[in-house]
């Protein structure tokens, strides 16, 4: 089979690999598609860690085309997206749900081989923990590609305490700021507002329904998000870009006891100075999250064909031979979402 690879930072190759043969536990699904994370980048830019060797995508789904022994409930020909965490399902954060901040967790596509490959091996640990999910039959598998980055939207927004009338600040107007925007509209909230510098997403922003579009570099953002949220600030502000000097202003356009989500991963050894008596007075949550739930994972399906614009979120396509040119892609900032889609599963 053809498969993508991670040789080391500036380096994926595409190579010849043996179809994998699902043992005792496991599943083997053929991919329809993997889309390319922002986290993805940072390992390919040498910020974050994968190990050498590994096949990277992490937002992936496809079709069950074979069953190891000791296998319940599922099916060949099943539709499924993967949540991509091995975890122990022992700790006391497995215990109360939150497998994402599992001690012992490893992730496909950094420690194990993930979906840029025509075939998946699914490891027994994930099938045993229930993060196979079934893919409805009206939801078209390269959107159901986007399951985890849009769980981990919802994630972000749970943490926030975004309801029906919150107002929430994007800063960041990426593919990650943009489905804050249409995940946070799906669930209410008004008004969003967008902060991004770059006009191209700025205008995909206005026509996506953002409220308010603001350029950050020609526009003073605490007057203007303090004016449309009736003085106070936003009740939630999400900072959708790992830029270490977004976080000081991103204090500011929070109301009192709002909530700050430090959404994206940064560079590593970036400190940021701040007065902590404004967090303190201000009985300001500053808080971060990462990946998803199982359950935010089950909503998120339950909601993608329901999202408008939702298929416009990927805007680069290519075939396995060219995967390396997804990085190329987002590294230039060059449209919005890049997956790698198979020919012939749907």
């Amino acid at each position: 089979m053809r498969a993508t690879i991670f040789e080391g930072p500036g380096q994926v190759s595409v190579v010849e690999k043996p179809k994998p043969a699902p043992g005792h536990g496991e599943l083997r699904v053929r991919m329809a598609a993997a889309s390319l994370c922002a986290s993805d980048v940072r390992v390919y830019r040498g910020e974050k860690y994968a190990k050498p060797g590994v096949t990277p995508g992490h937002e992936i789904a496809g079709i069950v085309d074979a069953i190891g022994e000791g296998v319940d409930g599922i099916t060949e020909g099943q539709r499924v997206v993967i949540c991509p965490m091995v975890v122990c399902g022992k700790c006391r954060f497995c215990i109360v749900g939150r497998q994402n901040r599992c001690e012992k967790r490893k992730t496909m596509g950094y420690d194990l081989d993930g979906g840029f490959a025509e075939y998946l091996l699914v490891p027994a640990e994930i099938v045993r923990t229930g993060h196979v999910l079934t893919v409805p039959n009206t939801l078209p598998l390269d959107i159901a590609a986007l399951t985890e980055p849009a769980a981990c939207t919802l994630s972000s927004l749970d943490l926030m305490g975004i309801a029906a009338g919150s107002s929430l600040m994007v800063i960041g107007a990426g593919p990650m700021g943009l489905l804050h925007l249409l995940m946070g509209r799906a669930a209410g909230a008004s008004p969003i507002i967008i902060s991004e510098p770059v006009a191209e997403r700025r205008e995909i922003a206005k026509r996506w329904g953002a409220d308010l579009v603001l350029d950050p570099t020609t526009t003073d953002l605490v007057a203007a998000v303090k004016d449309a949220t009736g003085g106070y600030g936003a009740d939630a502000v999400a900072l959708t870009v790992g830029v270490h000097d977004a976080v000081v202003p991103a204090i500011g356009l929070v109301r009192n006891q709002g909530t700050i989500n430090m959404f994206a991963g940064f560079p590593p050894k970036q400190t940021v100075p701040f007065d902590p008596n404004v967090i303190h007075y201000g009985e300001i949550n500053l808080t971060g999250s990462q990946n998803a739930t199982t359950d935010q994972y089950r909503r998120t399906l339950g909601m993608l064909e329901h999202v408008p614009h939702i298929d416009e979120v990927v805007t680069n396509r290519y075939d396995i031979e060219h995967g390396p040119e997804a990085y190329s892609s987002r590294v230039s900032m060059s449209g919005l979402k890049s997956l790698v889609a198979f020919a012939g599963v749907e």
